[in-house]
C-alpha cells in the first residue's frame, strides 16, 4: 500500500459497505411497522379499542421505565403577580418532587366565568421556554378566548437549566436538545428514560391546575408544539383528566419520519416502542373519543404527509366510538412554528369543547408582557436560587439509582451475579441475531513500513459484512513459512480509518512474533455511514446517533449489535488457524467496553488488563459532564441493573478461583 494514511483512506470495491448498517436496521424497523399498521387495522369495534387503548398505555409506562412514585406535595410558591391589560400572571415555582423545582407562569383572563376551562401549555425547545416573547403570544391567544392557562417549563429549559453556569464564561450554556441528550442516554443507561421527568412534571401541573379554586377540574386541556407537541402526546397517554388536547408539529408516522432522516432528542425516544408495533397512530387513539385537534406545518421537517396520513387513519377509532368529528387536523403553510393561526384555532378549539363557547380570534393581540415580568425566580434558575443538594436534577436521580444497583449487586453471590449478567446479555446481544456463514474474503495489500497488510471482509449476520486489516512483520512472516502467528484484536474508535495513533503499537506487536487484526466493528471505518445533513458522524444527532435510536426503538441497541461483532471475530480467528483458542483483545480507549462485554459471554475473549479508557458505567451515569463522541455507540438500555465493569472483573476471578 506504500503508506499509512493510504491504508486508512483505501475502500475495497468487493462490496459497498457504508449504507449496511442503516438497510439493516431500516429493513427491521419496516418490519415491525408493517406489524403495527396490521395490528392497528385489525381493531373492528370499541371492545378491540379499548384494549388497544390499554396497551399503548402500558406499553408506552412501560418503555420510558415507569413514572416516579415520589410526589409529595407540590409546594407552590407564589413569587410575584403581575397586571396587564385583560389578564394577570402569577410567577410560580412548584415542586413536582421532592427538590425538583419547576417554574411556571399562571395566566388568568380578567372576565371568565367562576369556575372555567383550564389549559396546561408546554413549551417545545426554546431556550427562554416558558417565558420566551414567541410562546407568550402563543399563551396570550388561549387567554384571549377566556381560557386559564399555565405555561410551564421543561427540563434543561427557561429556568430549568441543570448546568446554569459553566467554569468557562466564554462557554454559552448546556441546554434544550443537548441537555436532554447528555442526561437522556444515562437514564438509558440506568434503566430508564428522561421522558419519565417530563410526563410526571406535567401530570403535576396538571395536579396544581384541578387544584385552583377558578378552574372547572373536569375541563382541563393541554397544548404545545415540537417538544411541547410531544409532551402533549406523552400526557394524552398518561392522564385520564385531559378533556381535550391540542399537539403540535410533532404528530407524525414514525417510519416516514425515520426514511427523512431526522433525529430526536432522548425525551422522544422510547426504547422498544417499535418493537411492540406501536406508532403516533397509537398516541391519537389512546385518546379516542375526547376532543383532539392536531396541529400540523406543512413545510415542517416532521413530513406533512405523515401527519395527515396518521389523523386519516385514526379517524375510524373515533367513529367506532360515535364521535367522528371530535378528531380534528389544522394545518398552516409555514415551517416548524406554533403560528398565530395555529395558536387562533387552537384557542378556538378550547374554548368550544372546554368552555362550549364558540370563539374567533379578533385582529388585535393582548398587549404582552415583558420577559422579565415572567420570570419566577430571584436569578433566573432554579439552582442559583436553590443550589444543591437543596435542588435536585435528573443527574442527582440517575446517582442515587446507580447507588442503589451497586449496593444490590453486592449483595449477591459472584457466581450468581455473573450467571445473570451472562443470561442477560445473552438476551440482548446474541438473541436477536441471525445466524450466517462467515463467508471470509481475503485481499493482500501489500507492505507499508515493515508490516504486511490484508484486506478481511466476512459476514457478522445477515446483511452485516464486518472488516478489518490483518498486520503482521514482514521479517517475522517470512521466517513462519505460513506458520499461524499469535492473534491479537485490535478494536478501537475509527477502526481501520484511525491507524496513525496506534501505528507504533501495531509495529512492536507484529516484531515480536504475532499478528494483528483491526476490526472494523459495524459502522466503523470504510464501513461508517454517509453522514447525515453534514453533521459529525459520531457526535450527538449525527448518523451514528441516529441509527443507535433506531435500534433501540427496537428494542436492541447498537452497542449490543458491535458486541455480537467482537464475539463474530472468533470465527474469523478459527479462519485464520487457531480454531478454538483463546484471543487477545486489544481495546485502549471506549470501545473496550464492547470486548469486556463480549469476555463475559465467550471465556475465549480475553481483554488485555492494561487497557481501555471507559472505566465504569456508573462512573459515566454520574459524570456532570462527557465526552458526547460516540457516545450513543455505547449505550445499552438496563445495562447498569446488572453489571459495571469493575466489578465483572472481580466475579469472573472469584468464579474462576472457585473453580481451580
Amino acid at each position: 500500500m506504500g503508506s499509512v494514511a493510504g491504508l486508512e483512506q483505501y475502500v475495497c470495491t468487493l462490496y459497498e459497505t457504508k449504507d449496511q448498517l442503516k438497510r439493516h436496521i431500516y429493513s427491521r424497523a419496516d418490519e415491525a411497522f408493517a406489524q403495527g399498521d396490521k395490528m392497528r387495522d385489525s381493531i373492528s369495534g370499541e371492545t378491540e379499542l379499548r384494549l388497544r387503548q390499554k396497551q399503548v398505555r402500558e406499553g408506552f409506562i412501560h418503555a420510558i421505565g415507569g413514572l416516579p412514585t415520589a410526589s409529595g406535595s407540590l409546594e407552590a410558591k407564589l413569587t410575584a403577580r403581575h397586571e396587564a391589560d385583560g389578564y394577570s400572571v402569577e410567577n410560580l415555582v412548584l415542586e413536582p418532587r421532592p427538590g425538583h423545582y419547576a417554574t411556571a407562569n399562571l395566566y388568568l383572563p380578567r372576565i371568565r366565568e367562576q369556575q372555567t376551562g383550564a389549559v396546561l401549555f408546554l413549551a417545545g425547545h426554546e431556550l427562554e421556554g416558558k417565558h420566551s416573547p414567541y410562546y407568550h403570544r402563543v399563551v396570550l391567544r388561549l387567554v384571549q378566548a377566556g381560557l386559564i392557562v399555565l405555561a410551564l417549563d421543561p427540563l434543561g429549559q427557561g429556568e430549568r437549566l441543570s448546568w446554569p453556569q459553566n467554569a468557562d464564561p466564554n462557554r454559552p450554556p448546556v441546554w434544550g436538545t443537548k441537555e436532554h441528550q447528555q442526561l437522556g442516554a444515562q437514564c438509558y443507561m440506568a434503566g430508564h428514560s428522561i421522558a419519565r421527568y417530563f410526563v410526571h412534571d406535567a401530570i403535576r401541573a396538571l395536579d396544581y391546575l384541578a387544584a385552583r379554586p377558578e378552574v372547572d377540574p373536569q375541563r382541563l386541556g393541554v397544548t404545545g408544539n415540537s417538544g411541547g407537541g410531544t409532551q402533549t402526546a406523552m400526557l394524552m397517554v398518561c392522564d385520564d383528566r385531559l378533556a381535550a388536547a391540542a399537539p403540535g408539529t410533532f404528530i407524525m408516522n414514525r417510519q416516514q419520519y425515520m426514511h427523512a432522516g431526522g433525529v430526536q432528542d432522548a425525551e422522544q425516544v422510547w426504547p422498544g416502542w417499535s418493537a411492540e408495533g406501536f406508532d403516533h397512530e397509537d398516541l391519537l387513539l389512546a385518546f379516542a373519543p375526547k376532543p383532539l385537534l392536531v396541529l400540523a406545518a406543512q413545510y415542517d421537517f416532521f413530513p406533512i404527509e405523515a401527519t395527515r396520513q396518521t389523523v386519516e387513519r385514526c379517524r375510524r377509532f373515533w367513529g367506532m366510538l360515535g364521535r367522528e368529528g371530535a378528531l380534528q387536523l389544522e394545518e398552516d403553510a409555514t415551517t416548524h412554528r406554533y403560528t398565530d393561526r395555529l395558536a387562533s384555532e387552537a384557542a378556538s378549539f378550547f374554548s368550544r369543547t372546554l368552555n362550549g363557547k364558540e370563539w374567533e380570534a379578533p385582529a388585535e393581540e393582548l398587549p404582552a408582557l415583558s420577559t422579565d415580568s415572567l420570570i419566577c425566580t430571584a436569578t433566573g434558575q432554579v439552582r442559583l436560587d436553590w443550589p444543591a443538594p437543596r435542588s435536585r436534577s435528573v443527574l442527582e436521580e440517575n446517582r442515587e439509582l446507580a447507588a442503589r444497583f451497586r449496593q444490590e449487586r453486592a449483595a449477591r453471590d459472584p457466581a450468581e451475579a455473573l450467571q445473570q449478567a451472562r443470561e442477560w446479555l445473552a438476551n440482548r446481544v446474541v438473541a436477536p441475531r441471525q445466524t450466517c456463514s462467515l463467508n471470509p474474503r481475503r485481499v493482500p495489500l501489500g507492505e507499508t513500513e515493515g508490516l504486511l497488510a490484508d484486506n478481511l471482509l466476512w459476514w457478522s449476520q445477515p446483511g452485516i459484512m464486518n472488516s478489518g486489516y490483518l498486520f503482521r512483520s514482514a521479517a517475522t512472516s517470512a521466517n513462519a513459512a505460513g506458520t499461524p502467528l499469535p492473534l491479537t484484536v485490535a478494536v478501537w474508535q475509527g477502526g481501520t480509518s484511525r491507524l496513525s495513533p496506534h501505528w507504533q503499537w501495531l509495529t512492536e506487536t507484529c516484531r515480536h512474533g504475532g499478528s494483528v487484526l483491526v476490526l472494523n466493528v459495524s459502522g466503523e471505518g470504510p464501513d461508517e455511514p454517509y453522514p447525515l445533513y453534514g453533521k459529525p458522524s459520531r457526535r450527538f444527532f449525527g448518523i451514528l446517533h441516529k441509527l443507535a435510536d433506531e435500534l433501540l426503538w427496537l428494542g436492541d441497541s447498537l452497542a449490543a449489535l458491535r458486541i455480537h461483532d467482537v464475539l463474530r471475530s472468533l470465527a474469523l480467528a478459527d479462519w485464520l488457524g487457531a480454531p478454538g483458542e483463546r484471543v487477545t483483545f486489544y481495546a485502549p480507549d471506549l470501545y473496550a467496553f464492547y470486548v469486556r462485554l463480549a469476555a463475559v459471554l465467550e471465556e475465549r475473549v480475553v481483554p488485555e488488563t492494561s487497557v481501555g479508557s471507559f472505566a465504569g458505567i456508573e462512573e459515566w451515569v454520574a459524570a456532570p459532564e462527557y465526552d458526547e463522541e460516540d457516545a450513543m455507540s455505547i449505550v445499552m438500555p438496563g445495562v447498569l441493573e446488572v453489571l459495571d465493569l469493575a466489578e465483572l472483573e472481580q466475579w469472573l476471578s472469584a468464579t474462576a478461583t472457585r473453580r481451580d
